[in-house]
């Protein structure tokens, strides 16, 4: 492991820090950087994760593609947490604890903006970090694309419905640019540049000494996300501390508990690290340019909803830092 990767902590840790300090100092600027967008997808962050995903669409070898369906337990378990429990237990956990628990420190109509905002993220998994995640845990490049790749094809068809059902709604509209432009621009593309730069290698050797040029590149795309996504929300993590508080509880609860679940039956069935690691990690992070995107689209820039898909945001990736120590420290445990 490099400098960037050995420390990778520290370095998130003083990211969140600078992000609020100069989305408070430089408004101004992370708004213009808000406003490079197109069908909701923030093209200055679409770049820094091509800087993040190409490094391991490199790795990807289409040779050993057709061996992916030899182990499709590893499939079947990231399918199954993903599209039959995650939106179920998020949407439940949204409801206990901000019409239960939390019901007499919030209104009424905010806490169903709130629970409506975790619904979206809770039927969103994710689809491009996850690479970053799986390259940080070792894990197969080649399953990883496929168990990414079958995921989006079921978004396309199940997101809405899932939705729909959850909110109690009928006439629900999601921004299908954004859907396909994100699987365009951090899975198509990627994988098309990755392809055509492993060609050019030709050796392995060859391949081996470029990944590990561009391995940090990739941990810096990371790291400057983070800014721009905490520096974007400066303003309100000051100004609604509590409340932000109060809404990462059950997301943090959701992220660890469908971790536990999607590794832990990983485990069980003897599926090797390297795909229980990316399976888990897929249902634990969220989508969440899809997320935010229908999150404004129905319910408003400002809303209650926005903002908790925002805080999904925050949260993720000091989680799945915790996640990725978890499963590199229990990789001994896997056959």
């Amino acid at each position: 492991m490099g400098l960037f990767e050995r420390y990778l902590s520290v370095w998130i840790l003083l990211a969140i820090v600078a992000g609020v300090i100069l989305g408070n100092a430089l408004p101004g600027l992370f708004q213009l950087v808000a406003a490079a967008e197109f069908a909701n997808v923030n093209l200055v962050v679409a770049i820094l994760i091509w800087a993040m995903v190409y490094p391991m669409m490199v790795g990807v070898d289409p040779s050993s593609l057709p061996d992916v369906m030899r182990q499709p337990k590893g499939l079947v378990v990231t399918l199954t947490v993903n599209w039959l429990i995650k939106p179920f237990t998020m949407a439940a956990l949204g409801v206990l604890f901000f019409e239960v628990i939390f019901a007499d420190f919030i209104a009424p109509e905010d806490a169903s903006q709130y629970i409506a905002g975790l619904i979206l993220l809770g039927a969103a998994p994710c689809t491009a970090m996850v690479f970053v995640w799986s390259q940080l845990t070792k894990g197969d490049p080649n399953y990883t694309l496929v168990q990414v790749t079958v995921n989006d094809l079921i978004m396309v068809f199940a997101f809405a419905p899932i939705v729909a059902f959850l909110l109690g709604v009928t006439d629900i509209v999601v921004p299908w640019e954004t859907l396909l432009l994100s699987v365009a621009l951090f899975i198509v593309l990627p994988l098309i540049a990755g392809l055509v730069t492993r060609r050019l290698l030709a050796a392995p050797d060859s391949i081996d000494v470029f990944l590990g040029r561009v391995k940090p590149y990739s941990v810096i795309g990371l790291i400057v996300t983070v800014v721009i996504l905490f520096g974007l929300q400066g303003q309100t993590i000051l100004a609604r501390p509590t409340i932000i508080a109060l809404i990462a509880v059950p997301i943090l609860i959701q992220c660890y508990g469908i971790f536990v679940l999607g590794y832990g039956a990983a485990w069980l069935l003897k599926i090797p690290h390297r795909v229980a690691a990316p399976c888990a990690m897929i249902g634990t992070s969220n989508f969440f340019e899809l997320a935010v995107a229908v999150a404004i689209s129905l319910f408003g820039l400002h809303s209650g909803a926005a903002l908790a898909t925002v805080v999904g945001v925050l949260v993720e990736v000091p989680v799945m830092l915790s996640l990725v120590a978890f499963a590199n420290m229990t990789r001994s445990r896997f056959t």
